[in-house]
């Protein structure tokens, strides 16, 4: 991860996440079921950041830390707060109240909250192309999910989904800010990023809902979340943002319901209509779509960039 990865293998490694990320959905609401949820978020991000530690004494690793100036402090504290704190935080408590499919579809509005957000916050236009792409990949959504995606659930279910929703966003534009440029090494942003969120979490999950006792069960899942869902994954996807904007990396996390969708098909014997067969493929296309760039050609001159 010394060198900034080319297009093609950041949107790879990044559908990788996604689907990884995708199977923590269903390993999240096996586990709630014996684990209360802001202390299950805190023990999956705490332990990941836990497995992480060790990497902090490579020579390199220790010191981008020490090289990081007050800017990039200020980004990675933000980081913390938001990408694992709060966003992390409220998807677990949502999660305890809301059906997955109706949360995913909440938090697909990220992308297009980060678009508009990043063309004023970090100066990153995105292309018509690439705006006919959320929007593609938006009606995919509703198509999937419309009209039951939000009758008869919790209000508080959607009041988590919501702070998570806004967290997410922000996150996304800040995780972007500190990664873009390949200045700084992903380890090292991930593992303090990850401490900062994840040690009040886990505080204010033992102190509000306390720590049950787990069984063999619970501590698999926990240890598979933290270990290959949390650890592996954000290093990846924090190396990933040195190449891809936020947008880019929103649309793509958005796809996540897709795959949800899938291993619930699979693990939990849930089949789709044509509907939902529909809200699927226009899902994956408007994924495709945001992350075609169409280069303007000059028969005058070279490409100047």
């Amino acid at each position: 991860m010394e060198k900034t990865p080319s297009r093609i293998k950041a949107i790879l490694l990044n559908f990788l996440v996604v689907i990884i990320w995708a199977s923590s959905w269903v390993l999240i609401k096996i586990g709630l079921k014996d684990i209360p949820a802001l202390t299950f978020a805190g023990l999956r991000y705490f332990l990941a950041f836990l497995f992480l530690l060790p990497f902090i004494f490579q020579k390199k690793v220790r010191q981008q830390i020490r090289d990081f100036n007050k800017s990039d402090w200020r980004l990675i504290i933000l980081m913390g707060v938001f990408s694992y704190f709060v966003a992390q935080g409220t998807q677990f408590l949502s999660l305890d109240y809301l059906p997955a499919t109706t949360l995913s579809l909440l938090l697909n509005l990220t992308s297009i909250l980060v678009t508009i957000s990043a063309i004023f916050l970090i100066k990153e236009l995105p292309t018509k192309v690439q705006v006919l792409g959320v929007l593609i990949n938006l009606a995919g959504m509703l198509v999937f999910f419309y009209p039951d995606g939000f009758s008869g659930n919790s209000t508080l279910g959607f009041v988590f989904g919501v702070i998570c929703l806004l967290a997410n966003a922000i996150g996304t534009l800040v995780t972007r800010k500190i990664n873009s440029g390949g200045r700084v090494n992903p380890i090292a942003v991930t593992v303090t990023a990850m401490g900062i969120g994840s040690i009040p979490m886990l505080a204010a999950g033992i102190l509000w809902q306390g720590l049950p006792h787990l069984g063999l069960q619970s501590w698999v899942i926990i240890l598979v979340l933290a270990l290959v869902n949390t650890a592996f994954t954000f290093v990846v996807w924090n190396y990933t943002l040195q190449t891809l904007n936020a947008m880019e990396s929103a649309i793509i996390n958005g796809t996540m319901l897709v795959f949800v969708a899938i291993f619930a098909w699979i693990f939990l014997k849930e089949t789709q209509g044509l509907a939902g067969i529909l809200g699927l493929t226009l899902a994956f296309l408007g994924a495709v779509i945001v992350n075609i760039r169409f280069e303007r050609k000059s028969t005058n001159q070279p490409n100047a960039n």
